[in-house]
């Protein structure tokens, strides 16, 4: 740094010490706007990442696999849509890393019969260990779940056992119409009733041991394999790779992303909603900031004219105006960063207790998630709206009469 740079440096410093309560009025504005972008983004950022956690260890599993006629079927509990022989691709699967366990599951809709009313339900036969795995995120509001030895045990939504008035421990029957045009029953005992994270679901979702399903339906297919994954980042790598792997066993990968449009839409919801919201802070932060150093740049107009008139070029002023700027940017961007990480980390302490988002029955609790990136491009906002609130003042302060500015305030 020379000489010269080095004193405009510390001449900056020392305007911007001198002018205590004007620097701290902009200073707030910036810490304020930056540290509530931080706290804005990181609510967003939880909020979506556990809907999609709900998503998946509730319903979807982090990849499904199954027949592309099951992905284009209205009916997905036909048996023609049924992967024939589910073993060769569960060799396959056992061979991947990164994948923590796969279980089938089978479709079915039937009748519920409590032995005064019929419910029409939609049901699904699932490996109930393998399950409990991937439904982390369903709740039993009665009994438990199932478990791989209930021959006979169901698990039923909240909705089905308020609506058939069923208790843990009830007996029902279940009436399922096979394509032939024959009928099966199975008489069940209620282990477990759950809350997931659709209310729909609730309404009409019944769960049976796979075994079972099998039996009723005469089938050793399966609809569809069910993925858990280790990491969650993990899913796109993992399912363009089975993609690949698996294109010869008559299947179609699909991520949990695809299979949930909700979420999708929710994402592109919160993202644009994110946008508006960081326009609105950049507003805010630009007219506050330039309101501050307009106010200061007219209480030092006599200054500025007794630069000019001593010699100094209308650029050095810019210059000298430009660089208290920045240098107050900088410190504002610096500190709002700080605020932000700080009062994020108070606030996950704590946590911010969440109604049920629409369609749901589970309410949560959110957290701050700080992320570098959003960290960093919040103070980068901040530090920008303090540069560009100062251009036209600048500007203006390098275009007074000398004369009118020496007499400024006499």
């Amino acid at each position: 740094m020379s000489i010269q740079a080095y004193g405009r440096l510390k001449l900056a410093l020392r305007n911007l010490f001198r002018h205590r309560s004007r620097t701290a009025a902009t200073l707030f504005a910036i810490v304020f706007g930056v540290a509530s972008m931080i706290l804005a983004g990181g609510f967003v950022e939880d909020i979506l990442i556990q809907l999609g956690e709900a998503t998946i260890h509730s319903q979807t599993g982090h990849i499904q696999i199954a027949t592309p006629a099951y992905w284009g079927s209205r009916s997905r509990a036909a048996e023609s849509n049924m992967i024939k022989d589910p073993a060769p691709i569960a060799r396959i699967l056992a061979k991947q890393t990164g994948i923590e366990q796969a279980v089938s599951r089978i479709n079915f809709v039937g009748m519920l019969n409590n032995g005064k009313r019929d419910l029409a339900i939609i049901g699904e036969g699932i490996e109930a260990d393998g399950e409990n795995k991937i439904g982390s995120f369903i709740r039993y509001s009665a009994g438990r779940a199932l478990k791989n030895g209930d021959s006979d045990g169901v698990v039923v939504g909240q909705g089905v056992a308020h609506l058939l008035n069923l208790q843990v421990g009830d007996r029902v029957t279940l009436i399922i119409s096979l394509s032939q045009g024959a009928i099966n029953t199975m008489d069940l005992k209620v282990v477990g009733i759950f809350q997931s994270f659709s209310k729909e679901f609730d309404a009409r979702a019944i769960r049976i041991p796979l075994a079972a399903t099998q039996a009723l339906l005469d089938t050793t297919s399966a609809h569809v394999m069910v993925l858990t994954l280790d990491k969650t980042g993990d899913t796109d790598s993992i399912a363009r790779s089975l993609g690949t792997l698996l294109d010869k066993q008559g299947v179609q990968v699909m991520t949990w992303q695809q299979l949930s449009d909700f979420y999708e839409k929710t994402v592109k919801l919160y993202g644009a909603q994110f946008g508006v919201l960081q326009f609105i802070i950049f507003v805010m932060v630009l007219l506050s900031v330039a309101n501050s150093i307009n106010m200061t740049l007219y209480e030092r107009t006599r200054e500025f004219g007794t630069l000019l008139s001593l010699g100094d070029r209308p650029a050095t002023v810019f210059q000298l105006i430009m660089l208290e700027s920045l240098l107050l940017g900088l410190i504002g961007a610096l500190l709002g960063m700080l605020v932000g990480y700080a009062a994020a980390a108070a606030i996950s302490m704590v946590g911010i207790p969440m109604p049920p988002p629409p369609n749901s029955n589970l309410g949560y609790t959110a957290l701050i998630r700080l992320d570098p990136v959003g960290i960093l491009s919040s103070g980068a906002i901040g530090f920008c709206a303090a540069v560009f609130a100062a251009l036209y003042p600048a500007y203006r302060a390098t275009r007074v009469n000398i004369v009118d500015a020496l007499r400024h305030g006499v």
